[in-house]
């Protein structure tokens, strides 16, 4: 569903990502981990198409991402970190407007907002201008636009910045039901390795623009020499971070 090959990306003489190949298969949700300045936001613009790579191919559903890229935008939701709204819209009429630029037609619209709106705990502020809405309901709002068109792939990064605990739930409960029971394609980009080593089936972990390990967590212990460990161990040995946590350690005492 997603496929990246050779993927690469150079910014003049600093290469940012270095000849990464990644494949998500339908009903996957996939962790995307690195450090910061690993590629992972980069990797994430080329994948929504919002860079075009140095060297490399990407692939939505088959669809060539540069030499289709309406047919396979199409097929993609993005909830970004740093959700934009337009805050003197209603809820309703944001997703009006998000469902009018993926193509759907009103009454498909009419008819599949309600749900996402209940789903994510928005029904009653429907009609209210998202300007009174709180960050985190602001959030909630992106994920049910990005939803509505019925994506094949989701983009997600950092999906549980500003979410309270009920709306982080609502998010990993529609994870686990887009992917494992409607077979749709999850990529999601986090620092909470805890959310990640809970909701996903396999995870990707980049280090100076390299894909360095891959798999599930028993693969992942495997290529860490660490049977036993965490996500937080795993990720710390691979990424070159134990001297950071032993001085955590100390300072705490």
């Amino acid at each position: 569903m997603i496929k990246t090959e050779h993927l690469s990306k150079n910014f003049r003489n600093f290469t940012a990502v270095n000849d990464v190949n990644i494949e998500v298969k339908p009903g996957e949700i996939y962790g995307f981990l690195g450090p910061n300045g690993a590629g992972k936001t980069t990797t994430i613009r080329m994948l929504i198409g919002l860079l075009k790579p140095s060297a490399g191919k990407i692939f939505i559903n088959g669809y060539d991402l540069v030499k289709n890229p309406i047919s396979a935008k199409s097929m993609v939701g993005f909830i970004p970190d740093r959700p934009y709204i337009y805050e003197k819209l209603t809820g309703r009429e944001f997703l009006n407007f998000i469902g009018g630029i993926y193509g759907m037609h009103p009454s498909e619209i009419e008819q599949k907002a309600p749900g996402w709106l209940e789903f994510f705990d928005l029904k009653n502020w429907a009609d209210e201008l998202a300007e009174s809405y709180s960050h985190g309901m602001k959030q909630r709002l992106v994920f049910a636009s990005a939803l509505l068109h019925e994506p094949k792939a989701i983009i997600v990064d950092e999906p549980m910045v500003g979410l309270d605990p009920k709306g982080a739930k609502l998010l990993k409960d529609a994870f686990r039901e887009l992917a494992h029971k409607q077979g749709r394609t999850i990529f999601m980009s986090t620092h909470t390795l805890e959310v990640a080593e809970e909701v996903c089936d396999r995870i990707g972990i980049i280090s100076q623009g390299k894909l360095i390990a891959e798999g599930g967590m028993d693969e992942l212990r495997g290529q860490a020499k660490s049977q036993g460990a965490n996500l937080e161990d795993i990720f710390l040995k691979l990424t070159g971070g134990k001297e950071a946590r032993e001085l955590i350690q100390n300072l705490r005492g």
